[in-house]
This record gives C-alpha cells, structure tokens and sequence, in this order.
C-alpha cells in the first residue's frame, strides 16, 4: 500500500489582525435585494415587520382624522346651539318682563276699577240712616234723559282754557258735554246761568280739519249749528247768542258730562 506522506498545513497568525477580525463575515442584510442567478433578476424582500408596521400606522392616522372631525363637527353643532338656546332665553326673559309689566298694569287698573266702583256707590248710593239710597245722578248733577250734566261757575281767576277743562271732567268721571239733538241742545244752553256778565261755558265741541268734530272724533250736525269753522277755535255756549266760535287757549267755564246711572 502506498502511503502519501501527510504535510503539515503550517498558517501564519498576523498579529494586526483582531480575533474577531479572523471570523468569517455573516452577510446580514435586512433589505438587500436576492437576486437570482438563473433569470438576473433581483426581488426587494423587506422586512415582515416594516410591512405589517404600515398598515397599523394609517390606521390610527385615519382614527385619528374621524376624531378631530368628529371633535370639529360636535363643537360647531354645540356652539350653535348654545347661542340658539342664548337667543331663546333671552327672548322668554323679554317676555317675561312683559308680562310682569302687563301683571303690575291689570293690578293697578284693578284697583282704580274698585276705588271707582266704590266711589261710585258712595256717590250714586249713599248712605241714609243706614240705608242706601240709590239715584241716577251723584249730588251736584242734574239729570236729563240718560246723562248727567254739572256746569262750574268758576271765577275769572279759576277758568281754564278747552282742554284744561276736558282734563277737569276727566277727572270727575264725565267729559266735556255733547249733544246729540236739538232738544238736548237747550237743556245744554239752560245750563249756562249768567252770572258776573260770564254767560259761555265750554262744550265738546271744536273745529279741526276745516270741520265742527266732538272731541269723540264725530262731525256736528249740520242741523244743530250752521258756522264756519276755523281750526284752533272751540265752541261755547251762551244764554243768550247760543253757541258761538272762539279761541281754544281762551279761559271760559265749562260743562261736563257722564251717563246716568240706570235704576
């Protein structure tokens, strides 16, 4: 048998060279292309983790989009309505003071209503040894037809002009008198007794827009009184001429009239 004399392999160990320098190198590349011998082709072969990694991250990306949308819409949708509900407050505060005002307004005409209703009793009733006695006109007032009638002898000094006298039978209850035919025309002249030479005495009668009108806006008579009206004039009645045209702002006596009380 023929023996091949074994060499010893003798390597050299280079002293610059590190032991870890000495280990064969382990090509680890993540991403690095394979490439096939056969076609030449080279396939991009990630890594599984970045690939699943991708969709997770658009995902939360996109939750995040609907949150800030959805976060974006409900505050405008509240917003709006908290300055509908401001609105709607506000408009039941206003009619809240409204009718707080109408409430104040129905107690005070609620109490005049008594105070009047009790004068009236007073004044159409009173009292006689303990009994009421009821009349058709309060004392002081004649009666004629339906209505009662006071005239007020003022003194020069106390006279008053037109509307200051309709504000005197307007608080007495009553207005300045009017009058409706030619019968209850000279029961109104009848009235005006002379006295001091002062024979006129206010009526409700004045001249406005060219024509004769009471102060109720209705237009005279024809047939009661036939003369030219001239605006800022208001009629009087005398004795002894009838009724005459003068100034409003005069100071004259007057007339007042209320409805009887029915018995």
């Amino acid at each position: 048998m023929n023996r091949k004399t074994q060499q010893p392999t003798v390597r050299f160990k280079n002293p610059n060279v590190s032991s870890a320098e000495e280990k064969p190198e382990e090509a680890d590349y993540v991403n690095a292309a394979v490439c096939s011998v056969e076609g030449g082709k080279c396939e991009d072969k990630k890594s599984p983790s970045f690939t699943q990694s991708v969709p997770t991250v658009a995902g939360c990306w996109l939750i995040l989009l609907v949150i800030v949308a959805l976060r974006i819409y409900f505050t405008s949708v509240i917003s709006a309505n908290n300055t509908k509900l401001t609105a709607k407050n506000q408009e039941l505060e206003t009619e809240k003071n409204n009718l707080t005002e109408q409430i104040k307004d129905l107690e005070m005409k609620n109490a005049v209503s008594v105070t009047q209703a009790q004068w009236s009793i007073d004044a159409y009733c009173p009292p006689k040894n303990n009994v009421r006695q009821c009349k058709a006109c309060e004392t002081g007032w004649g009666v004629f037809q339906s209505s009662c009638y006071a005239y007020h002898d003022a003194e020069p000094s106390d006279q008053r002009t037109w509307e200051e006298a309709r504000e005197y039978c307007k608080g007495k209850i009553s207005d300045l008198v009017t009058v409706a035919d030619e019968k209850e025309k000279n029961h109104v002249s009848g009235l005006s007794v002379p006295s001091e030479g002062l024979t006129e005495y206010w009526i409700g009668l004045r001249a406005e827009g060219g024509k004769w009108k009471w102060f109720d806006g209705t237009n005279l008579a024809d047939s009661l009184w036939k003369q030219t009206p001239v605006d800022g004039h208001c009629a009087v009645s005398d004795q002894k001429e009838g009724w005459k045209s003068v100034s409003c702002g005069e100071r004259k006596r007057w007339i007042c009239e209320k409805a009887a009380l029915s018995l």
